[in-house]
């Protein structure tokens, strides 16, 4: 079995020799940057290390984890339209610098590429992938889709807070997961259990982030704090917040970021303040420490060695104490 370290750099230096066309050029300059542009490579790591622990080599699983990374990046890519974000991984986003139109046109064709990547998988094992893939694929738009209509509604409970992370974050990493343990011969139960263990890991990682986004610092979040408060986000924190708070404390949440007579910092100082006051911290603290734990909890009940799940654990830690 590769280690944590051994498996990235065996998917960077496939990932250095796939061979993009060079014509024509604006669509496909903009997917080499965007695949080129750092990033920590979750969910291929995750992808292969699944396929290692169930006894698989992950050099059988180097097209599909880069599938799911292509994958990744496209949506990255539209995400960047949709937020008009001039910065991505601190160099300009591809829409700010190629133009909306080669964004649009760029992002479609990572999607597709993305399928022919999955075409490199053994051919028994294809079909069962890619009844994974594309769902999960789906899945992430309605996400998404959810996180644009939740910005448009004043009310967002909790729960549906929750679906959307979900859908938006977390599916992708357990789908990772789940293709790694069907390439590395894994059962149905432990295929399922592996999924698991990534859907709970992905919803404790996003919601570190946006705890993270308030109460942690910049070098642990790698940007500015604040961000979400400033664009009047219904991260979880604001969800506790706005299921306790009184009607005055509410309005405030809902309208400090539109306040243009207070500076960034002034609001974001008012809406943590508020936060602090109904413990919305704290909740969330518990709730990250709950979701790591049972993930944590699954990998002891894998028909596996409890050696071969080792780089699994040291996955997950990584995950929850990472840097930018």
């Amino acid at each position: 079995m590769r280690n944590n370290d051994e498996i990235l750099a065996l998917f960077e230096n496939y990932l250095a020799q796939i061979a993009m066309p060079k014509e024509p050029q604006l669509l496909y300059e903009p997917i080499i940057y965007s695949m080129s542009g750092g990033g920590k490579r979750i969910r291929p790591t995750l992808l292969l290390l699944a396929c290692e622990a169930f006894g698989g080599d992950a050099t059988d699983a180097l097209g599909a984890a880069a599938a799911v990374e292509m994958f990744h990046n496209f949506t990255l890519l539209h995400d960047d339209i949709m937020d008009n974000a001039n910065v991505r991984r601190g160099k300009p986003s591809v829409p700010a610098q190629w133009g909306e139109n080669v964004a649009i046109l760029s992002g479609d064709a990572m999607m597709i590429y993305a399928y022919h990547l999955l075409r490199k998988v053994p051919e028994d094992k294809l079909a069962r992938i890619m009844d994974i893939f594309t769902p999960m694929a789906l899945q992430v738009c309605e996400g998404q889709q959810y996180d644009m209509d939740f910005e448009q509604r004043q009310k967002v409970s909790m729960a549906e807070y929750m679906n959307m992370i979900e859908l938006k974050t977390s599916v992708l990493l357990a789908g990772s997961a789940m293709i790694g343990a069907v390439l590395g011969d894994a059962s149905e139960e432990d295929c399922r259990k592996i999924y698991r263990y990534a859907l709970e890991l992905g919803l404790a990682f996003q919601l570190q982030d946006d705890w993270l986004d308030s109460f942690g610092t910049e070098e642990e979040l790698g940007k500015k704090i604040g961000g979400d408060i400033l664009e009047g986000k219904k991260t979880c924190l604001m969800q506790h917040a706005m299921s306790h708070a009184t009607e005055e404390d509410r309005d405030i949440l809902r309208n400090t970021h539109l306040d243009s007579s207070l500076s960034d910092e002034e609001k974001i100082a008012r809406v943590k303040a508020i936060f602090e006051r109904y413990d919305a911290s704290h909740t969330i603290l518990r709730m990250i420490s709950t979701r790591f734990e049972r993930a944590i909890a699954i990998l002891d009940t894998l028909d596996i060695a409890s050696e071969r799940t080792e780089y699994l654990r040291v996955f997950a830690e990584n995950l929850m104490d990472r840097k930018k």
